[in-house]
Formats: C-alpha cells, sequence, structure tokens
C-alpha cells in the first residue's frame, strides 16, 4: 500500500496547484479508509443492564455479550461506589466475608445497589479467588461469590489439574449484576440480584483457553472438561445452563443462586 501512495503523491506534485489540492484531499480520504479496519469499537450492547459490571475481552476487543433468555437493553459499565467505612452489616454479611477470606478470594466492598426492583444490599466485586482470576471482575452478592468460589477452587481447578495437567489462569465472564427481567416473563432475573455470573471461557497456565461453546466432534478432551463443569457446577448452584440448553446459552454457562421450592435444582 505504502507503493501506492508513493505513486499518487508523485503525480500530485506535477500537477498544476487547484489540481494537486484536489487530488491531494483524494489521497488522504483513501488513507483514511483504508485505515478504518483497525479502529476497534463497542458493539452494540446487548442483554446487559445499565448497571452491568461485565465487559468480557476477546481478540483484543471489548465486546458486550448476549446471554439471553433475559431482555436486551442498552448498557454501560458501571461506576463502582466503594462502601462507606460506617456502613454497618448485619451478622450473615460479616460471616460470609469471613468466609470469602478462607476461600482467599479478593474482593472489595461496595456501596448498596439500588435501582428500582433490582440491586444488592451489600455487593462485593471479586477480582481474583485465589491465584485465578476474574476477567472482568464481576459485581454480586456475597453468598454467590462464595458459592462461585467455593466450586472454583474445589471442582474447577482440579479438573482443569486432572484434565490438561495445568492450573487455571483466569475465568472470564460475561455479565454478573444486571438489571433485567426474563424475557417474556416480566420476572426479575437473577442478574438483577447479584444471584448470577455468566462464564465464558477458561484461560489455563499452560496457555490454553477452552471456549465453553459446543467443542467438536473430536475434541474428547474439552468435552469431558465442559461435562464436569457442568455436572459439578449442579451440586454448588441452583441453575446451570449452558451450550445445548438452547440456542442463547449456545456460548456461556450460566450459573446462579435461585432459591426454589422443595429446593428444586435446573441444570440443563
Amino acid at each position: 500500500m505504502a507503493g501506492k501512495f508513493r505513486a499518487v503523491f508523485l503525480s500530485i506534485a506535477r500537477q498544476p496547484r487547484p489540481a494537486a489540492l484536489l487530488a491531494t484531499g483524494l489521497a488522504l480520504a483513501t488513507v483514511s479508509a483504508c485505515n478504518t479496519g483497525n479502529v476497534l469499537s463497542l458493539e452494540p450492547a446487548v442483554d446487559v443492564g445499565s448497571q452491568t459490571a461485565a465487559v468480557p475481552q476477546y481478540s483484543g476487543m471489548q465486546r458486550l455479550v448476549p446471554s439471553n433468555p433475559y431482555m436486551t437493553q442498552a448498557a454501560y459499565p458501571r461506576m463502582d461506589t466503594p462502601m462507606s467505612p460506617t456502613e454497618q452489616m448485619p451478622a450473615s454479611e460479616t460471616d460470609c466475608r469471613q468466609q470469602l477470606k478462607r476461600l482467599d478470594v479478593a474482593y472489595t466492598d461496595l456501596a448498596p445497589i439500588h435501582e428500582g426492583q433490582c440491586g444488592i444490599d451489600y455487593p462485593v466485586k471479586v477480582s481474583a479467588i485465589g491465584s485465578v482470576e476474574m476477567k472482568p471482575a464481576a459485581t454480586l452478592t456475597c453468598d454467590m461469590a462464595a458459592t462461585f468460589a467455593a466450586w472454583t477452587k474445589n471442582e474447577l481447578v482440579p479438573s482443569a489439574r486432572w484434565r490438561y495437567f495445568s492450573g487455571v489462569k483466569t475465568i472470564h465472564q460475561g455479565s454478573s449484576y444486571s438489571c433485567r427481567n426474563i424475557a417474556g416473563e416480566g420476572v426479575l432475573s437473577e442478574h438483577g440480584k447479584g444471584n448470577a455470573l455468566d462464564v465464558m471461557s477458561i484461560e489455563l497456565n499452560n496457555g490454553d483457553d477452552i471456549d465453553v461453546r459446543k467443542p467438536g466432534l473430536f475434541a474428547f478432551r474439552t468435552r469431558g472438561f465442559l461435562n464436569n463443569v457442568r455436572a459439578d457446577g449442579c451440586q454448588y448452584f441452583t441453575t446451570v445452563l449452558g451450550p445445548g440448553y438452547n440456542y442463547d446459552h449456545r456460548n456461556h454457562f450460566h450459573f446462579d443462586i435461585k432459591n426454589r421450592k422443595n429446593g428444586y435444582r435446573a441444570c440443563r
């Protein structure tokens, strides 16, 4: 392309001044058009509420990730406010944070989130579970954070070591707290309560990045690993949905701790 532009400008230099100015403008427009392919841009926001913490990174781009069956809303990364030092927590929240510390969870206490029917009274923002990073950091209730941390340490990490002989470096999540309803039902999503987390991929210390999307026919190790992720998750969460359940969950695992009657769990 550099040779092409050199020829264009040599041609311009030989033209009368008015014609040269016009040709220069056309050449600059061509340069601009050639460079637009390198500009990174955010895609239109899909299925993440205005208070979501989730802007997962793939291939150097920030992408807002769809995770239906939830209604879509315009979305922007939330501006987190740290919890006031004078804020008093109930004993259950204090005990939960002790559990986070025992699980070696790196977290920050945030100010209460209240927006209509959505919100979290005592939110935490989780950035790591032991040596496993959470990208981006996830805004959750303490109970959901503790449940996810226990599953990560007791099930996910050992499964990765058994299948891949490697530790887990990063969990790439697609949506944590997000104010939205379940599409077509008018019922508040567990994301709107901070009780849900969507996992897009799992990056290992050996460099493997395991995409949650359904693996190929002969990807036996990956399929076995993802089957373990789903089955083991059902021992910790009350909802586990992922690829194979429906088209909307083709690219992620949805985990939540929704409280249902009779202890019912939805694992699909």
